[in-house]
């Protein structure tokens, strides 16, 4: 068998040894299982807005004990890794009056059957709820974890208002390079960094809170160590062909991941595109797509916002701005204001390369491998996204020799 046909129809002996090369957190082991196990079973399908309400219906019934209904169900559009459907649930609402009937717009986020990011709908949950009354999140209702109701794992989600892109800039992929103009970036980006902020100093609890998530030690490095495991296995899993560098940074990686000094909640693709906002006032009015969150490192989070693939120049023509929103110098020294939380810049270098590493992955081994297995409702945009990996690894080799140069 090739290379391509090994992991285009994994045997047990292949997702075992995987696994014991790279061994990551519990629950990202439980997910990445589960998609290599995947792909041998039936075909990609489209799934019918039908199913989704069928499934639906059955799940909030079952989780609140009486009969509801789903109506005005239709699919939500953006986003390249999960499908979305928008409805109105007719239920009791939150205090399930007998008496009561209440109507609530919601949203039921599903994994396809391949995605750009292979992700557990439990650990998004958990963390939305974490994040929620401490920044803009839609409420979390509902999880369907397992798939015991819908075709695959899901969530059941308020439905946030808001646009993710600009009226003057709107033709662009959500996120990538987005230029939100000189009036709204005023109004947004003390905004983007005090929600960060926020976000890094949510205290963490002990479970059940946040409990399919593995706790980071003060002082050890395993955690990182573990979401490094979790990348290089993604590639060894999904990688359409062989890229040296990657094996190199990823022997950097392991040796030099510095021990952790505050554990925070990491949203993990904390950037433009990923929130929503109003436009006419300019206030962010939900930080959405947690699917990739983790307990760790602050830097993590700071270093993805600025990777040039979120970036555009200003109207100078000069001056970078990070994520659409500021100078990275700027930033930085705002969040360290707002958080209350030093920013280092050994670490700085450390997550600027891993955080490269991940993008890389993603786009030459993830999304190429779900587009060419068909498998998922995404294939064209998956495909234009993968023929972006080449320049993401063209910039983790640059960037990896100016940090250990």
């Amino acid at each position: 068998m090739t290379d391509d046909d090994i992991r285009r129809h994994p045997s047990d002996a292949f997702i075992a040894e995987v696994r014991a090369r790279f061994p990551t957190e519990r629950e990202v082991d439980t997910v990445l299982t589960r998609k290599m196990r995947r792909r041998n079973g039936p075909s990609f399908r489209a799934v019918a807005l039908e199913t989704l309400v069928s499934g639906v219906e059955r799940l909030i019934a079952k989780r609140l004990g009486y009969e509801i209904s789903v109506e005005d169900a239709r699919w939500l559009s953006g986003g390249a890794s999960k499908l979305q459907m928008r409805f109105d649930l007719h239920w009791r609402g939150e205090d399930g009056a007998a008496d009561a009937h209440v109507v609530t717009p919601l949203v039921v986020r599903m994994e396809p059957a391949a995605s750009v990011t292979e992700s557990s709908r439990r650990r998004e949950f958990e963390v939305i709820r974490a994040a929620e009354g401490t920044v803009p999140v839609p409420h979390a209702y509902w999880m369907d974890p397992d798939a015991e109701f819908l075709p695959y794992p899901a969530m059941v989600y308020g439905f946030a208002t808001g646009s993710a892109k600009p009226s003057q800039d709107a033709a662009k992929v959500t996120g990538l390079g987005q230029n939100y103009g000189p009036a709204l970036r005023a109004r947004l980006a003390p905004q983007f960094v005090d929600y960060l902020a926020r976000i890094h100093n949510i205290p963490i609890g002990a479970p059940p809170v946040l409990a399919s998530f593995d706790r980071p030690e003060v002082g050890s490095n395993a955690s990182i160590i573990k979401q490094v495991n979790a990348a290089r296995r993604i590639w060894e899993e999904d990688r359409i062909e062989d890229e040296p560098v990657m094996a190199v940074v990823y022997k950097w990686l392991i040796r030099n991941a510095p021990p952790i000094d505050h554990v925070s909640i990491v949203h993990g693709d904390y950037r433009s595109g990923n929130f929503l906002f109003d436009e006419q006032p300019g206030e962010i009015t939900a930080w959405l797509d947690w699917e990739g969150a983790v307990l760790g490192d602050r830097h993590q989070d700071l270093t993805y916002a600025a990777l040039p693939i979120f970036q555009h120049y200003a109207e100078d023509g000069e001056t970078i701005l990070v994520s659409g929103m500021m100078p990275e110098a700027e930033l930085f020294a705002a969040y360290e204001q707002a958080s209350g939380l030093p920013v280092d810049p050994k670490r700085l270098g450390y997550f600027g390369v891993f955080n490269r590493y991940l993008v890389s992955v993603l786009l030459l081994a993830a999304s190429s491998r779900a587009a060419r297995c068909a498998a998922t409702h995404q294939d064209v945009l998956l495909n234009h996204v993968s023929g972006m990996g080449y320049l993401a690894l063209s910039d983790l080799r640059d960037y990896f020799r100016s940090v250990t140069a």
